[in-house]
């Protein structure tokens, strides 16, 4: 597994406000933004449901990594997803830094992305939401 989900109620922009607020209260900052939706629509002309893709970032966890690892930033940031279904739920996913970051095959980086993860676990545990599997 590479994510962990859950399900939420609501309209995408009151979730995406959530995430953006737990992230804040874990030290994350959301370093980048992709608007799926409205890439897909301007490049392909496709219309889609609506899917962002937030790069979050802790800065000292980010520099500590860096320090380790210089090269690390190809797996950096840490990115959540949040995306509409069908049914108008909207899920939010995170990526498992822990599954990422083995690829470094450290254990110091291991440490880092356990801290990491333990702080996107709390993010997602404070959205309420029904966890889902990725």
């Amino acid at each position: 597994m590479y994510g962990f989900s859950t399900r939420m109620g609501g309209s995408f922009d009151e979730v995406e406000s959530k995430v953006r607020d737990a992230l804040k209260a874990e030290g994350f900052g959301v370093l980048t933004e992709i608007d799926v939706q409205a890439v897909l629509k301007a490049k392909l002309g496709v219309e889609k449901r609506r899917y962002k893709i937030l790069g979050a970032c802790n800065p000292p966890l980010a520099n500590q990594a860096i320090d380790a690892e210089p090269d690390i930033g190809l797996l950096l940031p840490c990115n959540v997803v949040v995306r509409e279904q069908e049914d108008g739920a909207i899920v939010v996913s995170f990526m498992d830094p822990e599954a990422v970051l083995t690829l470094v095959d450290r254990d110091d980086i291991g440490i880092l992305a356990r801290e990491v993860r333990s702080r996107l676990d709390r993010v997602n545990e404070a959205l309420g939401g029904a966890p889902i599997s990725c």
